[in-house]
């Protein structure tokens, strides 16, 4: 028993750990290099590109812009005669009318030198000016008081219209989808009296910018999307009397730019432009790509409307070369080129 225990166990301690290293070198060197080498020796997987079919349908170009109510700036009331304030004709709050009087000036002006020196000197004159609203609205301000001293083009008082305007800003891309803009547009304020419409809907440039500057001027994040970059541009439109809001809330303003009907309708991702004409990459019967000039339409942001260059049922390539592809699809990643 003795032997059995200091020799015969221990030996067969040492073979079975020379076993498990004889294979783990196995694994490890003849098995591992032989799968390597065969893997290395098959071609390897290659995923085609998503294509799309080129289908007809419906689209609507409904742009929809985050903004807020406004309330219209007031107009400036400028003095029309340099003199001596007189009577003062209208107090601050009152509903003014364009040519309602305000304040009177008293304009003295000296009479010419006399010609005859023994003649009495004559004595000045004096004519009173009356001083009125310019516009009709609500009295903001009125900066003048009895006896005070005024020159032409002071600034005297300020004429509120008493009404409000929806602003947006508008992206890079918002911006080309309302070209030609229409008159109205429907505006939703949360919490407030449901969707209406507003009117004379314009696009441009605010004529003030902010005075603080933006700390985050300088930066340009490299990547992010530029059409999604603000441009500077707004649409706004005028709340119709009767409607409840006020200036500061918060405010969605959706702007239908056309419709069509029963149209030849491709992905954006698939077009590279967006205005007019563009480019796609046609999927011939053979697999290959033909990049293709293509006339475009109307979009919604997710189909753009194609009015020459392509045929319903017609391969494209669902996202522009080039460019990444959605998560989820091969390649996956953000959207490439679009609206």
């Amino acid at each position: 028993m003795g032997v059995v225990r200091t020799i015969v166990f221990p030996a067969l301690r040492l073979l079975v750990w020379a076993l498990i290293a004889v294979a783990l070198l196995y694994i490890a060197f003849v098995r591992g290099s032989g799968e390597d080498t065969e893997a290395a020796a098959s071609p390897s997987a290659v995923v085609d590109p998503p294509a799309a079919a080129v289908v007809r349908g419906d689209v609507t170009n409904t742009v929809s812009l985050q903004g807020s109510i406004q309330a219209d700036p007031a107009t400036t009331v400028k003095a029309t005669a340099t003199g001596v304030v007189g009577k003062v004709r209208a107090e601050v709050g009152d509903d003014v009318e364009k040519g309602t009087p305000l304040f009177t000036v008293a304009v003295t002006t000296e009479p010419p030198p006399a010609t005859d020196p023994l003649a009495p000197p004559a004595a000045p004159t004096t004519r009173t000016v009356t001083v009125s609203a310019t516009v009709p609205g609500t009295l903001a301000t009125l900066d003048v008081l009895p006896q005070q001293a005024v020159t032409v083009g002071d600034a005297v008082a300020s004429v509120s219209p008493g009404t409000l305007t929806v602003s947006a800003p508008m992206t890079q891309a918002q911006q080309f989808r309302l070209l030609q803009p229409p008159s109205t547009a429907r505006v939703t304020v949360p919490g407030g009296p449901g969707t209406f419409e507003c009117t004379d809907l314009r696009t441009g440039t605010p004529a003030t910018t902010p005075e603080t500057p933006d700390p985050d001027a300088g930066y340009v994040d490299p990547y992010a999307d530029p059409s999604s970059a603000m441009t500077g541009a707004t649409v706004s439109c005028a709340v119709p009397a009767g409607v409840q809001v006020f200036a500061g809330l918060s405010a969605t303003v959706d702007v239908t730019a056309g419709s069509a009907t029963g149209v030849l309708l491709a992905p954006v991702t698939a077009v590279q432009g967006s205005v007019g004409t563009g480019t796609v990459w046609l999927v011939a019967d053979d697999g290959a790509q033909v990049e293709t000039q293509v006339s475009l339409g109307l979009t919604d942001g997710q189909n753009v409307e194609i009015t020459q260059g392509l045929e319903e049922g017609q391969q494209i390539l669902q996202f522009v070369p080039g460019t990444d592809t959605p998560a989820g699809q091969p390649g996956g990643g953000m959207y490439g080129m679009g609206y």
